[in-house]
């Protein structure tokens, strides 16, 4: 429609009571302002509360659990009251302050082990990797089969989370190879010596089924590729590809020292199970007592749990059985089992709780990160 009393080249149009140009008449009118949405303080506040409510029920949850595993269980709280008892006394006192002293070279390592693996995707600190490896704790403390580990280091991360799912599963995974390593020839000694002794073809069988085992366990890691075209061949399974694709990314040298990282942070969970079955008056001969914690640990592993509580009573079950073949009493075992779980899991668990509150859920989107110091 033409406006009247004007002459223009252009052509108008009208929306409502208001006409709008066209062409050149509209380099002539101010542009309208836009509603920026994504500023608004509402869907901010909200989202804040959101991660402030998330935080407190972490802290809810796993307080609740603390107090239910190291007080409220009769079983827990006696072998906590014989740690500290121990620890004051004079009797083991020597062997409980050295495996509490283990308790930092124990996530000491883990934290290195993220870092070598964190480093491979974007410029990170020891430092930040260690509280990340806490906060993935406390996390995992709460979720059913520790999935919150996967979160709590993910959300310390600036970018390429997604990448960092197959980063943290790379880690775990060469933790698994070590407990399966370790924990299926301990398995293998208790099998040839108490149920097998008299039946050597079985026994070969076995040893031969044994190392087999391990080498599947082991060719997935170093042959991801492998796992990657198994995963897409099986359906259910193909959605899980693209988190793990970054694992063929990561050089062999680097997975040999996870690898290695992984097998001394075995070893400390170990050395730290015989301190305390030492503080505890159990005294099984070096090998055997050896094979007995390598079982332990597998055993546990194999079990999937709906928490970190529920670890308890696998661990206890299969440790109480494998020493009472080695002839040792199930009291000073289960103290022992137990008092494992409290100071490396529960005890650091807590100390996570403080990183936690202060943990930043969202990260504003920038430019390349910069490069921290190591």
């Amino acid at each position: 429609m033409r406006r009247p009393g004007h002459a223009s080249t252009g052509r108008w149009f009208a929306v409502g009571n208001l006409p709008l140009p066209t062409n050149r008449s509209a380099a002539a009118l101010p542009s309208p302002s836009l509603q920026n949405y994504t500023q608004k303080p509402e869907p901010t506040a909200r989202r804040r509360g959101l991660v402030v409510a998330g935080k407190l029920l972490v802290t809810g949850l796993t307080l609740g659990l603390l107090y239910h595993s190291v007080y409220a269980d009769g079983a827990t709280a006696q072998a906590w009251r014989q740690l500290l008892s121990s620890t004051l006394s004079g009797s083991g006192r020597g062997p409980v302050l050295a495996a509490l002293a283990l308790v930092p070279v124990n996530w000491g390592l883990e934290a290195w082990k993220w870092w070598r693996l964190a480093r491979h995707l974007e410029p990170v600190s020891f430092r930040r990797c260690f509280r990340a490896v806490l906060v993935g704790l406390t996390l995992g403390f709460v979720t059913p089969n520790r999935v919150g580990d996967y979160a709590g280091r993910i959300i310390e991360l600036k970018s390429r989370r997604l990448d960092a799912l197959g980063a943290v599963f790379l880690g775990r995974y060469c933790q698994l190879v070590a407990t399966v390593v370790a924990g299926t020839a301990g398995l293998l000694y208790f099998l040839l010596t108490f149920y097998l002794p008299g039946y050597p073809s079985a026994g070969l069988g076995l040893v031969v089924a044994t190392g087999l085992l391990n080498a599947g366990v082991i060719l997935p890691l170093y042959r991801s590729r492998l796992l990657l075209t198994a995963l897409t061949v099986v359906r259910p399974l193909r959605r899980f590809r693209r988190f793990l694709a970054v694992m063929p990314t990561y050089p062999t040298r680097a997975l040999h020292v996870i690898l290695a990282l992984s097998g001394l942070r075995y070893a400390v969970f170990c050395l730290q199970f015989g301190l305390l079955l030492l503080a505890y008056g159990a005294t099984p001969p070096v090998g055997p007592g050896l094979a007995a914690i390598a079982g332990t640990f597998l055993l546990k592993s194999l079990v999937p749990s709906l928490n970190a509580l529920a670890d308890v009573g696998v661990r206890e079950l299969s440790a109480t059985h494998l020493f009472g073949l080695l002839r040792e009493p199930a009291l000073p075992v289960l103290s022992a089992s137990l008092s494992l779980w409290v100071i490396n899991i529960a005890l650091p668990s807590a100390a996570g709780l403080l990183f936690v509150l202060r943990l930043k859920v969202f990260r504003k989107k920038a430019g390349a990160p910069a490069p921290e110091s190591v």
